[in-house]
């Protein structure tokens, strides 16, 4: 008597699978399995035969992978993509996006901000991303809605403005947030102290002594210029990262984001406490606030994580480019052409990223068990063509059109590039809305 088939909801068949994990993996004449949220098989495309699947995909010529991971970001700053090029951080925030900010943040401004930056991200192949914004339950439910994995970082601040009065009330605000979405499956909470420079120390200590009894995750703005760090030591005589360490807010749960001017005594102590780094290249290039030494930084064994910034500094939210910009920056600044592989590149926007979230034992790699969070990305066109190793195609070739397929938690998001529930048009039209009501030509 025949055996009957093992039934699952999708079966892929593409020319690559590249798992992440274990490192340097790549491989050929293989199948994956997805049922339900999970992924529950990475075979020989002979043994699929057993598998009996509501839906096949052939994909040949495509590289199987995980999802990308964005590890900050600003989303609903998409509406100020362009808004003020060409300055420096403290002029372009002073004399420019605060201000737009102060006049036209708002939670519809962050629902349709949030919207635009999802469409882009899940096009160029993201399919979880990290936010600090204001409004973060705006980003909370738009994400909810769209059904894309986020990891939101509540805002805290000195000073008020259209969210909150002061970091007191960031915090109860925000920590409300937390409790509200504490089932969803898609939506993390955890704290998000702007900057040492916009939060006093003891806000900061009252984040760290918050986080520690929720075990919840800190990101922060931090070592973003070498002025940032300099005016620090005039003001407390200490570098930011001592007073962050000294106040008991470093920890494997804290994300350190931009890291670009760093000492052989900051890298020591963030190998000592474990904290994450998130390296957003092409942010800090356009900005020139520096260049993060992640060369140094995985030497010493600290993980690096990949991250946009937002599209009103970079302008685009595209991890593939950050991908590419990320190798060839710690080529260019260390004069060491193998100082970050393509492998070690993609790491950091997959499983590198998950880890710096906290979600590497759920996302980040294609293993058995873990949540179906992946993309397939076609390499059969001229730009990526011939195939000698996809690995280099994806970071070096590739700039996220080639994202055909999306699966977040097994849900299909992207299908032949063509987006999943979603509404292009209508997010388009609001776009414009806001784009007039910025510049003030609304009729």
């Amino acid at each position: 008597m025949n055996t009957p088939a093992e039934t699952v909801d999708t079966l892929l068949h593409p020319g690559w699978i590249i798992p992440v994990a274990p490192a340097g993996q790549i491989l050929r004449n293989h199948s994956l399995a997805i049922r339900g949220e999970q992924i529950v098989a990475v075979m020989p495309r002979a043994e699929s035969a057993k598998l009996q699947a509501a839906e096949v995909f052939e994909l040949p010529d495509h590289a199987l992978l995980p999802g990308l991971i964005n590890a900050h970001g600003h989303a609903a700053m998409s509406l100020l993509r362009g808004y003020a090029d060409d300055l420096s951080l403290m002029p372009w925030l002073e004399q420019h996006i605060w201000p737009a900010e102060g006049r036209h943040v708002s939670d519809e401004f962050v629902a349709d901000g949030v919207a635009l930056a999802i469409t882009e991200m899940l096009r160029a192949g993201t399919t979880t991303f990290s936010d600090m914004y204001f409004y973060p339950d705006a980003c909370a439910r738009v994400a909810q809605r769209m059904g894309m994995r986020c990891q939101i970082s509540f805002p805290v601040l000195d000073f008020p403005t259209a969210w909150a009065r002061d970091a007191d009330d960031y915090i109860s605000k925000g920590l409300a947030l937390r409790d509200a979405v504490k089932h969803s499956h898609l939506i993390s909470v955890g704290f998000g102290p702007h900057a040492p420079y916009t939060v006093s120390h003891p806000n900061l200590a009252k984040v760290a002594m918050l986080a520690a009894e929720l075990d919840a995750s800190i990101q922060i703005h931090l070592h973003e210029t070498r002025g940032e760090v300099l005016q620090a030591v005039e003001a407390h005589g200490e570098r930011p990262l001592d007073s962050l360490h000294r106040l008991g807010l470093l920890g494997p749960r804290t994300q350190c984001v931009h890291m670009t001017d760093l000492g052989e005594q900051d890298i020591a102590l963030l190998a000592e406490t474990g904290a994450q780094v998130v390296h957003c290249p092409q942010s800090n290039m356009k900005l020139a606030s520096g260049a993060c030494p992640v060369a140094r930084l995985l030497a010493a064994g600290v993980n690096v994580a990949l991250g946009t910034d937002s599209a009103a500094s970079n302008n685009g939210l595209n991890l593939f480019g950050e991908m590419r910009s990320a190798a060839l920056l710690a080529k260019l600044t260390s004069s060491d052409a193998s100082a970050l592989s393509a492998t070690q590149a993609l790491y950091m926007a997959t499983l590198g990223g998950a880890r710096a979230l906290g979600l590497d034992e759920q996302i980040g790699s294609l293993e058995t068990g873990k949540l179906a969070d992946l993309i397939a990305v076609d390499l059969s066109g001229p730009e990526t063509q011939p195939v000698y190793n996809p690995v280099s195609q994806l970071v070096y070739a590739c700039n996220g059109s080639q994202v055909t397929h999306s699966w977040i938690g097994g849900q299909l998001r992207l299908r032949e590039r063509e987006l999943q529930g979603i509404d292009l048009a209508a997010i388009t039209a609001r776009t414009e809305y806001w784009q007039q009501r910025i510049t003030g030509t609304q009729q």
